[in-house]
């Protein structure tokens, strides 16, 4: 045999030895990948999941030649949902050489520094607060940042079994959405707030109506604390809940008592309810039959809509609501249509103070408690919601970041990569519940934290003490106004 043919040999024995060898490392990364618990997308997609997070890491270091897009995809940017994975993974929010955030964009909130902020050691937590103080069983709530309505059906079992338990931890209420109470709500044990939707799912009677026994039998478990009427959502106001046929298994169908195997879609309004009277009739009757609180969930159209709803509230003051979740335009879903999702509904940032001030001018500020929902993930989301009036906070999509969402936009389609969204035991898998409750708590905890370290950055010893003047307004001229001049609240109105 000549040198060119051992030579030819040589190198295909080596490049045989280099296949096996690279088959065995890939072998290896695919065991590895499937047993870790930690990520979704490793553990659903083996080896090939590794390079989302490399391209990710990379990211950093090609946006600085090539583009800039931590503060320009939506509906959430690279910034907003990396502050998230970070919080939820317990690592330091710190970031270096300065913001990526464009503060001359209109509308941007800015925080006003106070020139002697409290020391340290003066600082202090938000007390909880009561709501429903006129009910049998009023609700002692302990955090002003809370989970928002995502329903089981829409969300896996695996991820509410995570949000439940990560809620108990963190000290948090989880809200049931419109899907009905399951038993992996109540697993973790934490405070619940039952959603009753347009289809009364988990309280329903044969014909789709109200059923006082079922609701009653609801109320009678001492972990709902309180029951949220939705009259709208911020994404499809004026459409009701989506449920595709795939996703009705046989055990969501019990829950929420409807055909398995069918699609579910929700009336469009609570056919009962033609009025604000007939709204205020309703509260009054959830109310009496369970003895704890109940608010309404709604989208603010126009304030002569609200106006005549306190209108009809002041006439009617036993009935009034315990508390009115504003969710803006802006809120999320797992199914609606576009004209609805993009058009309809105004943002939180204008609704909420513009509630705030017809709740104070009707006399109804220690009555009816203000719940923001919409597009807040982030503490100064969060702060600037407090400031602007609100008592509490919920995010959905801000908890599922936390469950390790990756934007991938499939929700309705029951394919979801991380496992969130889907019923499909394939992609199930890869959300371990016993990992991501853990991020789900600590996500919680570090926005009341962050939170807590703006109010203290401006002058007052806890967030609830915020207001309008703490914040100032990016206004198209490149200046800033300060909130209380732009949107007064009524007080400052009525002693002018």
């Amino acid at each position: 045999m000549g040198f060119a043919a051992k030579a030819i040999e040589f190198l295909a024995i080596g490049f045989v030895f280099l296949l096996g060898a690279l088959a065995l490392v890939l072998l290896i990364l695919f065991v590895v990948d499937r047993l870790q618990t930690h990520d979704a997308i490793r553990r659903n997609y083996p080896v090939l999941g590794r390079f989302r997070h490399l391209f990710s890491s990379l990211g950093e270091f090609f946006r600085q030649y090539f583009f800039a897009m931590d503060r320009e995809e939506l509906p959430f940017n690279r910034a907003q949902r990396e502050w998230v994975g970070r919080a939820a993974e317990g690592q330091s929010n710190t970031v270096a050489f300065g913001s990526t955030r464009n503060t001359a964009v209109p509308g941007t909130p800015i925080f006003v520094n106070a020139p002697f902020p409290p020391l340290d050691d003066q600082h202090a937590s938000c007390e909880p607060l009561v709501i429903g103080a006129g009910a049998r069983v009023p609700y002692r709530a302990p955090s002003f940042f809370n989970i928002s309505g995502m329903s089981y059906g829409a969300l896996s079992q695996p991820a509410v079994r995570a949000l439940s338990r990560g809620a108990r931890e963190a000290g948090v209420w989880l809200n049931t959405g419109e899907g009905g109470l399951s038993p992996f709500h109540l697993e973790g044990g934490c405070d619940v707030v039952f959603q009753i939707g347009t289809a009364k799912y988990g309280v329903r009677n044969p014909e789709g109506g109200l059923s006082d026994a079922k609701l009653r039998e609801v109320a009678q478990n001492p972990l709902v604390k309180m029951f949220e009427l939705k009259l709208a959502q911020g994404a499809k106001p004026g459409k009701g809940g989506i449920l595709p046929a795939e996703k009705v298994s046989a055990e969501i169908a019990a829950i929420r008592g409807i055909p398995e195997g069918e699609a579910s879609i929700s009336p469009n309004r609570h056919p009962e309810i033609a009025s604000f009277e007939d709204l205020l009739d309703m509260i009054g009757h959830l109310r009496e039959v369970t003895g704890k609180p109940v608010g309404i969930k709604t989208v603010v159209g126009s304030e002569a809509v609200m106006r005549e709803l306190f209108m009809t509230i002041a006439s009617r003051p036993d009935e009034a609501p315990d508390f009115i979740t504003i969710d803006g335009g802006e809120g999320g879903t797992g199914a609606a249509p576009m004209p609805l999702i993009d058009l309809v509904g105004m943002s939180v940032r204008e609704a909420l103070p513009l509630v705030c001030n017809l709740r104070d001018e009707y006399g109804m500020q220690d009555r009816i408690r203000l719940i923001a929902s919409g597009k807040l993930v982030n503490p100064g989301d969060v702060a600037w919601a407090l400031a602007a009036g609100a008592d509490f906070v919920t995010s959905a999509r801000g908890f599922m970041f936390s469950l390790g969402c990756i934007q991938a936009l499939k929700c309705n389609k029951n394919t979801c990569p991380t496992g969130i969204t889907t019923h499909d035991p394939r992609f199930q898998k890869g959300l371990v519940v016993e990992d991501k409750y853990k991020r789900v708590a600590r996500y919680a905890t570090e926005i009341i934290h962050e939170v807590e370290t703006i109010a203290h950055s401006v002058g007052v010893t806890e967030p609830r003490k915020l207001r309008r003047r703490h914040v100032r307004i990016m206004q198209d001229s490149g200046r800033s106004r300060p909130m209380h001049e732009i949107m007064p609240s009524y007080s400052a109105v009525a002693q002018k």
